[in-house]
């Protein structure tokens, strides 16, 4: 029954995600060359009018937070009284998280906006400041992950982190096609 629900998540994701339908597809093509403006050049993401813009990404983190709730609670299986001390804890995970995520988001769409003019410093620091919201995320998992030891059994702890990098993953796939520095 797990592996259904998270099936129907990859179904979903694929096709309603912008770009969603080639992320799933077998035989992805590589950079390709083309011409513009008589210029030979290397295939970029933001070529594709199917990639996310910087509203589209709010979005995007917007609808995910709203539908990982349902999509934890289809594949795990809580009692009633696990339910009851698990989903508050959750709450409290999820809202930290998305004050990550709004850091990380804000921070791709600065970068989206400069990346063709940054500076080799510019550069560097936006290195170390992605890298930085990238250990805040993983600090945030291993803080919760006694936290929710104490809510629900270890199998059931694995079992909601395992969901949530896969969730995880589904938005690095989207923020991955952002136009490489020039």
């Amino acid at each position: 029954m797990k592996k259904k629900n998270l099936a129907i998540l990859a179904v979903f994701l694929g096709v309603f995600l912008p770009g969603g339908n080639s992320l799933l597809a077998q035989g992805v093509p590589g950079p390709q060359l083309m011409k513009q403006d008589g210029v030979r050049r290397n295939y970029t993401p933001s070529d594709d009018p199917r990639l996310l813009s910087g509203p589209d990404m709010q979005s995007l983190s917007k609808d995910l937070r709203s539908q990982e709730k349902q999509i934890v609670a289809a594949n795990m299986t809580l009692t009633d009284t696990e339910a009851e001390k698990f989903w508050p804890v959750y709450d409290r995970y999820a809202e930290e998280l998305a004050r990550i995520d709004d850091t990380r988001t804000a921070l791709i769409m600065e970068y989206a906006q400069a990346h063709d003019a940054m500076t080799d410093e510019q550069a560097k620091e936006y290195v170390q400041r992605r890298a930085s919201v990238e250990r805040s995320i993983l600090e945030l998992r291993l803080k919760y992950v006694p936290i929710f030891g104490k809510v629900i059994s270890g199998k059931e702890t694995a079992l909601f982190f395992q969901i949530e990098w896969r969730l995880g993953l589904f938005v690095d796939l989207q923020l991955a096609q952002a136009q490489l520095i020039q």
